[in-house]
């Protein structure tokens, strides 16, 4: 499945997603099983995975309510408008409230992987700051740490200081957020240990609804954090983990520039990464993911 025909405005088409205008100032997300890869969408689609992102969100928007809310109204395809009642959207689309979105990406990171770990390697630091020496690839941080970056039109997602986070959202906003954001980490990595999987980072979404704080967009998803088995966790390498994984490994074996139009998937590939999607949201919230909408 890669789109649906509803009969909305569309607000926005990206890589995974795609936004409609839902009246009485709501929206539709409506999450397809595109799969990008080095910024470029495979041709293939992976199924279930529109499915599995929003019914991860779903499970942790629910489970955090406390500690932040969310915007998220219902994914019951019943309470949608009637023009979206229609064939391939049930369990892959939630109804959620329009936010004024922060132009910051609230990233908490409890391991140093990824883009932080090139830049602690370059230069010993983390978003411009100084960090314990002698950190491995992989290593687990001394403590969580709130690390922003932008929001890119185009391109990639650019790292920034804390200070200038306060600089685009200003000193209140940014409080909560880095509050929020901790905490809501916090939690949801005791939680996810406690089933096996280490959530080494993992970037949240936030906007104001009326005036406050809300999570949004999706949640602790594989797409949005790495999610690392725990019975096979070593420092000083890259963890396998519960992500598209099969498809960047299979593409780092080819000749290709990275750049569109992308190469085929093979089946095997496509059927890997499924698996593996299906499996983090079976494994953290203890779920079967047959039950789930289809």
């Amino acid at each position: 499945m890669k789109t649906v025909d509803i009969q909305l405005p569309l607000v926005h088409s990206g890589k995974v997603r795609d936004i409609y205008d839902a009246g009485e100032n709501c929206l539709l997300m409506v999450a397809s099983d595109r799969i990008s890869a080095f910024d470029v969408v495979m041709n293939e689609p992976v199924p279930s995975k529109g499915r599995v992102l929003t019914a991860m969100s779903t499970y942790w928007f629910e489970t955090l309510a406390d500690v932040l809310p969310s915007h998220l109204i219902s994914t019951d395809l019943a309470d949608f408008p009637v023009e979206a009642q229609i064939d391939g959207v049930a369990g892959r689309t939630m109804l959620c409230r329009c936010a004024e979105m922060l132009p910051i990406e609230c990233i908490v990171r409890g391991y140093i992987s990824g883009s932080a770990w090139k830049e602690y390697v370059k230069d010993g630091t983390m978003h411009g700051q100084q960090i314990a020496a002698g950190l491995r690839e992989s290593d687990k941080l001394p403590e969580p740490v709130f690390t922003p970056s932008t929001k890119a039109e185009s391109g990639h997602d650019e790292n920034i200081s804390y200070e200038q986070a306060v600089a685009l959202v200003g000193n209140e906003l940014a409080s909560q957020a880095r509050s929020a954001s901790l905490e809501l980490y916090r939690r949801a990595s005791e939680a996810a240990l406690e089933r096996g999987i280490i959530i080494a980072d993992t970037k949240f979404e936030m906007g104001l609804v009326d005036g406050i704080l809300v999570l949004a967009d999706e949640v602790l998803t594989p797409d949005s954090s790495r999610f690392w088995p725990a019975d096979s966790y070593q420092a000083g390498s890259t963890p396998p983990s519960y992500d598209k994984q099969p498809v960047r490994d299979y593409l780092s074996t080819l000749d290709w520039d990275k750049t569109y139009p992308p190469p085929a998937l093979p089946n095997e590939v496509v059927a890997a990464s499924e698996q593996r999607y299906v499996s983090a949201y079976e494994i953290i919230t203890g779920r079967d993911f047959v039950d789930w909408p289809q």
